[in-house]
């Protein structure tokens, strides 16, 4: 499980001395936190390595949007920050399929929910969602879906 190792490489970054990468492996697990404690009052995740990697994948997304926001204000400095942050959390992330495997996947399931039309995208999305959890970034799915629907 993803947890596990994190947990693992929390301990060792302890152990090598390294404050920067400690530092980004504690932020990790306290998204997480944030995050199951969310889910309390919710139903429970099936597959929890599915949650992590969409917490992961959130973190990264927003350390990416304050990449361009540093670079933009000449905070060069920050930047670099966030992209060494970046960089641990990716360590963490499952493999991403490739366009090629990605947009095999979706002709598939474009065919067997037989959508013919962007108005059908929920209903593809959805099932994208459902089987490529973890495995393909949403954004890039959503874009794929739209091109083969247009």
């Amino acid at each position: 499980m993803i947890r596990d190792d994190i947990k693992a490489a929390l301990v060792t970054s302890m152990k090598s001395g390294d404050k920067a990468r400690t530092g980004t492996i504690r932020l990790i697990q306290s998204a997480l936190k944030n995050r199951d404690i969310e889910l309390r009052t919710g139903t429970a995740p099936a597959d929890d390595d599915v949650l992590v990697t969409e917490v992961l994948q959130k973190m990264v997304k927003q350390r990416r949007e304050s990449i361009q926001l540093y670079e933009q204000g000449g905070r060069q400095e920050l930047a670099e920050q966030e992209k060494a942050e970046v960089a641990v959390i990716e360590g963490f992330l499952p493999a991403q399929m490739s366009d090629e495997d990605a947009g095999a996947a979706i002709d598939t399931i474009v065919a067997e929910t037989g959508a013919s039309s962007v108005k059908d995208m929920g209903r593809v999305m959805a099932a994208v969602r459902e089987r490529l959890a973890g495995q393909l970034d949403m954004a890039k799915a959503s874009a794929l879906v739209k091109a083969r629907l247009s």
